[in-house]
């Protein structure tokens, strides 16, 4: 049994915590650079240069790529051969996140209660999804999710005779409803399958995946591409000023169901897609 101490999940998160509101994934930027070369419009492709600049500089400076630096949201695979000690798994992410936010002098974002609004000063709780498996690693990702591209995700429980192209509709709904609201160029994560719940979950697990790295079935990448296309061809563009590129990539995640349902949910993710992974 291998033994991980919390203080190590602690300093983890923490580093995390800074470097994922600074320095945005290479993946990502490589993408909007990509996205200026292709971009028809002149005021998108301006718009673009000025967020590849504001990438620039957040990295060089340390500063955060943006103002809402987000909800941290945690998904955590703990290998059954691993022995956490000295306190538990939740206090200590949770720690990492209340320090990292404080020595990155990053917004604080969370509130205690979703109806008295108090803010708790240090960016926690996290939102935090464990999973036991194989092995005796520790990983953990982490994302710094802001409101204004989780505002603009849906979830609906559709029948099975929707099919492809009733899922094709509501997430061309979901993105033309949000227009401009979660700073496009958007990552668009759908989830497929599972039920209720676990279909927004899956829905933001696509959101973690190497941008562009399609789903492996071949007929749900295919899916994938065909939204992609229709999605630029909103014309909504960067910030929301027109342009061909609305969105860099759509990820989808699928489980399986029941006969009777076609649970599927969209999690928008903004331009600046802040993910990384840590393993232990």
């Amino acid at each position: 049994m291998r033994q991980i101490h919390i203080n190590e999940v602690v300093e983890k998160v923490r580093a995390l915590s800074i470097d994922i509101n600074t320095n945005l994934g290479r993946d990502i930027a490589d993408a909007l650079e990509k996205a200026q070369d292709i971009e028809e419009s002149t005021a998108g492709k301006q718009t673009l240069s000025y967020l590849l600049e504001n990438i620039r500089i957040a990295r060089e400076e340390s500063v955060p790529i943006c103002q809402d630096t987000g909800l941290a949201v945690i998904f955590v695979e703990i290998g059954q051969e691993v022995h956490i000690v000295g306190g538990d798994l939740k206090d200590a992410i949770n720690e990492g996140i209340r320090q990292g936010y404080r020595e990155g002098y990053l917004r604080k974002s969370v509130l205690d209660d979703p109806i008295l609004r108090r803010n708790t000063g240090d960016n926690t709780p996290a939102v935090i999804h464990i999973d036991i498996v194989p092995g005796d690693k520790l990983k953990i990702e982490m994302a710094a999710k802001g409101g204004g591209s989780e505002n603009s995700s849906a979830m609906k429980m559709m029948k099975p005779s929707d099919g492809v192209e009733g899922i094709k509709e509501f997430v061309l709904d979901t993105v033309r409803m949000a227009w401009a609201n979660p700073c496009p160029p958007i990552i668009v994560g759908i989830g497929i399958g599972g039920d209720f719940e676990m279909a927004p979950i899956l829905a933001k697990r696509a959101l973690f995946r190497h941008l562009g790295d399609h789903n492996p079935a071949p007929h749900i990448a295919d899916i994938e591409r065909n939204i992609l296309k229709e999605v630029n061809g909103l014309r909504i563009g960067p910030e929301g000023f027109g342009g061909t590129v609305t969105a860099l990539a759509v990820h989808i995640e699928t489980a399986p169901c029941h006969i009777a349902s076609l649970p599927v949910a969209v999690n928008i993710d903004c331009h600046v897609s802040r993910h990384r992974e840590v393993m232990l």
